[in-house]
């Protein structure tokens, strides 16, 4: 295997073996805590300008299935490991992990010591890097590194939002769970901003049509389709710039039931008037556990996040805070007395899991049913969160 580098802006340089493909990429690296996933990781579109480090020790020992992607093609930057499997142990697998990464065009970095990696974000936060298995020189990477512009007040959702829109359903694979009464009479609109496919796929499961749309779409046009929902799920980089999508939800406010995941959390509460703030080294991975401030009950949740909601300004604007994580107290999740909306940070459709918080979806079609009941009754019904819901 030839030579590859990741050189970080702090000047440090790590050096291990090449695989996937022959690249020089440059984003800010991140650390994810997932031991399962892996698949997963690389085609969610949140992770887009970013170059991920996986703290567990050995990745891609069961292969690659089409099926399991979220997106159409990857857009992580670049991929660091410590052991990259050259076996494949699972009946369903259709390629190598290596296959996979020279397919999408992403570089990747094996044999370095992941834990001191880590340890480096973990103390100095996110870094800028960039990852080379091109033979490049130390110096040259640090320098590429340093001037790369970041994360913060860049609109990256316009790279990975759809130019047309397109609509699925449920099928017969996944019944849908609601009962006839409560199904939705109108589709669900999805604005995607870098959507993962199996949030589509949870709402579908509940007997709702799907309607997917660009982070471009208006309000009239969003309305014109007589939507009993709107939701809007997760996608990359700094909510602040998304100007045009915070314009849209602030005009849906009040006229249709509403549910944001992720950056969807995030663009809401923007639209509501609270602000936002860069993480530390962010939340990335299946294990973080979140409490439901109104149940009590504490779920392990999937996360991948660089930028947080401030409780404070949500607050003052409002907003009542329904989830905080429990390992730095960050909001995870709000509802708004007097708007139908309910947002999570995390990923209640994590996909391979775990599961804790995938009720949340069910949560949702209820609050769409409950969006015609009279006025006088909505403040009840605020806070959609069941008892078992994270």
């Amino acid at each position: 295997m030839a030579p590859a580098l990741l050189a970080l802006e702090d000047g440090s340089v790590y050096v291990g073996q090449a695989a996937g493909a022959v690249a020089t990429r440059t984003g800010e690296v991140v650390f994810n805590t997932a031991m399962t996933g892996y698949q997963e990781v690389l085609t969610d579109p949140s992770y887009l300008g970013q170059i991920v480090v996986m703290t567990s020790p050995q990745i891609g020992n069961y292969g690659v299935v089409a099926e399991d992607n979220e997106s159409v093609r990857s857009e992580v930057e670049g991929f660091v490991v410590r052991e990259l499997s050259r076996v494949r142990s699972n009946w369903r697998s259709q390629k190598t992990l290596s296959e996979f990464l020279t397919e999408q065009g992403i570089p990747a970095l094996t044999g370095v010591d992941t834990r001191a990696l880590v340890r480096r974000l973990r103390l100095h936060g996110a870094l800028r890097g960039t990852l080379s298995t091109e033979g490049l020189e130390a110096a040259d990477l640090v320098a590429r590194a340093r001037s790369w512009p970041g994360l913060v007040g860049r609109d990256l959702v316009r790279k990975v939002t759809p130019c047309g829109n397109w609509q699925t359903g449920p099928t017969a694979a996944h019944p849908a769970s609601a009962t006839e009464q409560d199904r939705a009479a109108g589709p669900v609109v999805v604005i995607d901003c870098g959507v993962k496919w199996n949030i589509l796929r949870q709402v579908a499961r509940r007997g709702h049509q799907v309607v997917v749309v660009s982070a471009s779409a208006s309000a009239d046009e969003i309305l014109a389709r007589r939507p009993t929902g709107v939701l809007v799920g997760n996608g990359p980089g700094d909510p602040e710039p998304l100007a045009g999508v915070i314009a849209t939800l602030r005009d849906l406010l009040g006229r249709v039931p509403v549910f944001g995941i992720c950056l969807g959390h995030q663009l809401l509460a923007l639209a509501l008037g609270a602000s936002t703030y860069k993480l530390k080294f962010g939340h990335h991975g299946t294990n973080h556990p979140v409490r439901c401030l109104r149940s009590g009950r504490v779920s392990i949740t999937s996360q991948n996040h660089g930028f947080a909601v401030d409780a404070q300004s949500l607050q003052a604007v409002g907003g009542i805070p329904t989830h905080v994580n429990l390992n730095d107290w960050t909001l995870e999740g709000f509802v708004h007395p007097q708007y139908k909306l309910m947002t999570v940070q995390y990923h209640p459709e994590a996909h391979p899991g775990p599961h804790d918080a995938d009720d949340l979806f069910d949560a949702f079609t209820r609050l769409m049913a409950q969006a015609d009941k009279p006025a006088g009754r909505h403040r009840r019904t605020a806070l959609p969160i069941s008892e078992r819901s994270a």
